[in-house]
């Protein structure tokens, strides 16, 4: 993007030079007298007065072939899983750079070519306009054709960045369209070393080249079937989110503005008339572009008639149900940072099933990605009769529903735009299990939902007495207990200095003041009061025994549990 920029600042600023030293005529006003429609431009409009009579045919018309400068907005609905958190603001800033973009170098460079390029040559350059108006600067022979090599080396550049994002992007399309099983889940099964869809990866690719080749690489050819596919991909969407507008009327992050509330009803103005417009570019495209609307419909047709009979092939197997992502399992001993692929220090959450997620969103929602890693995972609970007598296999420790789990939880990092780490791990102790991955995960959080079994203090001491059993050198961790509701409570597991309240810290300053008045000028400090407490504690322990102790350490709290305050442990 960057050397995109340098490009189309070089570019303008030279082209600029140039019209100040030659001097140039302006294009004409877009009035119908000044409209001059090659036989092409028209199709099956050549014999018609309407482009030249009624100026919004031919307004829609010039759009229709402009259509390409819009050129990735249309990808952006296709990538929308990938984009990364924030994602609102980063599609509007997407959006945002294309519409710059568009409005700005693309109109522009179409100016300078008819006030720089001399008439009777430019119709040659019209399948490489920047080329041609590099060529036909001010400046040395020399520095012009650098320049033009600048431009065919930005040209690849921008190019294999949009065939990327349409691989991308298809891929993403038909593993919905195979979700919902109108493709076989064959399509979606996982490579076994890079855990993509290959398959559909490689059929986008071979319907590309076979697009080429069939169209000889005819650039105009090419050029009106993508824009067919645009337009009508703008349409459809623009429809889409139209009747989502009344089928789901709720809140939204972001609304087309222009809307017209009248009591309970709310009309889309703006959305209506952006749909309108493109809707009137799509239907004077089909007139004006023969192949890309014989080979369009065509094409539309014949796919339609493939996905349908795969539907009902798919049905007719009775696949399983089709809303769940595929997964590649890689096993290994020992769960590690290496095999997950996460970095030491990262975010453990330990997920049951899919319906209780709430922690992990919540997590999302405040972890940033550049610095901490989060992994979810799931433990498998065997028995304990068998448990170690032979290896799990596959189907037995990924099961439908870790694969339900996985694919909503996918689904929540997706939302956030955040990455996850996926595991899975088989123990007869889930709390062993637990602390044990943190440990070999080197995480610094771990994360549980509240048990509708027992309260989180509870779970809490269980974790920590899991915690005690681990090998040495034990890590410390903070566990963090999330509420359907929201709320959390944070403990620590580990020898930790304990959160005091102000109460208790107000306590012991007053003893740390009687102690240093009585021992001035020896030098105390709060710390050395603590220190002796926890000693004289240790020592009535030993000398008097536990349970009178624990007798009155009881006692004490159950004094104090009126006006207890929950805080991290």
């Amino acid at each position: 993007m960057y050397v995109t920029t340098v490009m189309v600042v070089l570019l303008i600023g030279w082209c600029v030079y140039t019209v100040s030293v030659r001097g140039a005529q302006l294009p004409p006003w877009p009035l119908p007298r000044n409209l001059q429609f090659s036989p092409d431009a028209l199709g099956w409009l050549r014999g018609s007065r309407l482009p030249y009579t009624v100026g919004l045919v031919g307004i829609f018309i010039a759009l229709g072939h402009s259509v390409l400068a819009m050129s990735g907005e249309e990808t952006l609905a296709q990538v929308y899983r990938e984009i990364e958190h924030p994602k609102l603001r980063n599609l509007k800033k997407a959006g945002f750079v294309i519409f710059i973009y568009s409005l700005v170098f693309t109109s522009l460079v179409s100016f300078f070519a008819v006030m720089i390029i001399p008439d009777q040559v430019r119709r040659n350059y019209f399948d490489n306009l920047i080329g041609g108006l590099a060529m036909y600067l001010e400046g040395p022979y020399t520095l012009k054709l650098v320049f033009h090599l600048f431009v065919v080396l930005v040209g690849v550049l921008i190019l294999s960045g949009a065939v990327y994002t349409s691989i991308v992007g298809s891929n993403g399309v038909l593993n919905r369209v195979s979700e919902d099983g109108v493709l076989p889940d064959w399509f979606r099964q996982p490579h076994r070393h890079f855990g993509t869809t290959h398959r559909i990866i490689n059929l986008v690719v071979a319907l590309q080249l076979l697009t080429i080749l069939l169209s000889r690489g005819d650039v105009y050819i090419l050029g009106e079937a993508y824009a067919f596919g645009v337009l009508w991909s703008f349409v459809t969407k623009a429809l889409g989110v139209l009747v989502l507008r009344y089928r789901r009327p709720g809140p939204r992050e972001f609304r087309v503005p222009l809307n017209l509330k009248i009591g309970q009803i709310e009309i889309p103005l703006g959305l209506g008339l952006i749909t309108l417009t493109l809707l009137g570019i799509a239907v004077t495209n089909l007139f004006t572009k023969q192949v890309a609307t014989v080979s369009g419909i065509a094409f539309t047709l014949v796919f339609f008639g493939i996905f349908t009979a795969s539907e009902k092939a798919t049905q007719q197997r009775g696949a399983a149900h089709v809303g769940l992502d595929q997964f590649h399992l890689e096993f290994a001993q020992e769960i590690t940072p290496q095999t997950v692929g996460c970095r030491p220090g990262n975010v453990l959450v330990l997920a049951s099933n899919h319906y209780h997620l709430h922690h992990l969103a919540a997590v999302l929602e405040r972890v940033n990605p550049a610095r901490r890693d989060v992994v979810l995972l799931h433990i498998r609970e065997l028995r304990r009769s068998g448990s170690g007598e032979h290896d799990l296999e596959p189907d037995q420790l990924f099961t439908k529903l870790e694969q339900s789990l996985f694919t909503k939880a996918l689904e929540i990092a997706e939302e956030k735009g955040k990455p996850i780490r996926l595991a899975v791990v088989a123990s007869n102790d889930i709390y062993d299990a637990m602390v044990r991955a943190a440990q070999n995960l080197q995480s610094s959080v771990l994360v549980v939902a509240t048990s509708a079994k027992m309260p989180p203090s509870e779970q809490a001491r269980l974790i920590g007495l899991a915690w005690e059993r681990l090998p040495h050198p034990k890590p410390h961790f903070r566990l963090e207990v999330y509420s359907p509701t929201g709320q959390e409570k944070v403990f620590y597991l580990g020898p930790h200095a304990p959160h005091l309240t102000p109460k208790e810290i107000e306590l012991l300053h007053n003893i740390w003041l009687r102690l240093s008045e009585e021992l001035a000028p020896e030098e105390v400090h709060h710390h050395d009061v603590v220190h002796f407490a926890l000693t004289e504690l240790e020592r009535e322990m030993t000398q008097f025994g536990d349970q009178e102790v624990v007798q009155r350490f009881r006692e004490h709290l159950n004094e104090i549990k009126p006006r207890r305050v929950h805080r991290p442990q």
